[in-house]
């Protein structure tokens, strides 16, 4: 379990019955959470006085309740990275902060690379890892279909005191994109993906991530350097373990560049109960 255990302005406080009391800065939201499924033994105080609760729909979907005036947005920070946050219809608050194992890795590699390093950032939401990777020296290329949330990255690359930072952001179909690239010959020294399980595309073309992932892996090493720093996958697929990224890494870019791989879980610690809530999985190609 690979856990992000260095924030100071996020707090994981408790879990039970299908929910997780988080701090968000000086907010403490409650939102429902599909891995949590042991009980809640009791309902304190501290669940009940939550400043937001995102309630879930029958019909699907949600809705929050609001049990305090928050503000429609505020800033929270890591390792001299600051974020906006906002709590979104789809129950999310525009960052996931059990990728901060992946942003201190990726800032440690690049610092130490000693060269200019070129990275892509596809499914690259609202730039968490776009701004740890410009914070640490690297030029970035950030790329999601959504433009609202690549309006909230270029505000979070601001944020952080960082606008000055070669950071181009692109509003495109990531498949496309990395096909136009291709063509080009545009070339990457670092590569990070967080796919969806399932999307369609402008024109009905359809992406699952068990049958399109391995094929669009080796898509994207045709644009990597001849030496590449780091590839990158995340996943929150329900179904795909660890161990299968670990494959498809070491069939693709262990049979090409060598390398290491390393796999796991991605996590966030329990306050109350010092467990560990599994968030996800990662798998990680390094030179």
């Amino acid at each position: 379990m690979f856990a992000a255990q260095d924030w100071k302005d996020y707090e994981l406080i408790d879990t039970g019955g299908g929910e997780k009391l988080e701090r968000w800065g000086s907010i403490v939201l409650r939102r429902p959470d599909p891995q949590i499924i042991w009980p809640l033994p009791k309902e304190t105080g501290v669940w009940r006085g939550a400043d937001a609760h995102y309630h879930r729909s029958s019909s699907g979907g949600g809705s929050w309740e609001y049990r305090k005036d928050i503000p429609e947005r505020w800033t929270i920070s890591y390792r001299g990275l600051s974020f906006h946050i906002k709590p979104t219809g789809f129950k999310h608050t525009g960052l996931f902060p059990e990728q901060a194992v992946n942003w201190s890795w990726m800032m440690d590699k690049i610092r130490s690379a000693g060269r200019p390093i070129r990275v892509l950032n596809l499914f690259a939401y609202t730039g968490g890892a776009s701004v740890a990777c410009a914070s640490a020296g690297a030029e970035v290329c950030h790329v999601d279909a959504s433009k609202g949330v690549v309006q909230w990255a270029k505000e979070n690359l601001q944020l952080s005191g960082l606008g000055d930072r070669p950071v181009r952001f692109i509003t495109d179909d990531v498949f496309k994109f990395v096909q136009r690239e291709q063509r080009r010959g545009s070339k990457y020294d670092a590569i990070i993906m967080d796919p969806p399980s399932y999307g369609r595309g402008p024109n009905g073309e359809t992406w699952k991530l068990e049958t399109n992932l391995y094929p669009f892996v080796e898509t994207c090493m045709s644009i990597l350097t001849d030496k590449p720093l780091f590839f990158l996958i995340n996943s929150y697929t329900t179904g795909i373990s660890a161990t299968v990224l670990h494959n498809v890494l070491a069939l693709s870019l262990g049979r090409t560049h060598g390398g290491t791989i390393t796999c796991g879980e991605i996590g966030l610690p329990i306050t109350a109960s010092k467990l560990m809530l599994p968030c996800g999985i990662l798998g990680r190609w390094e030179a």
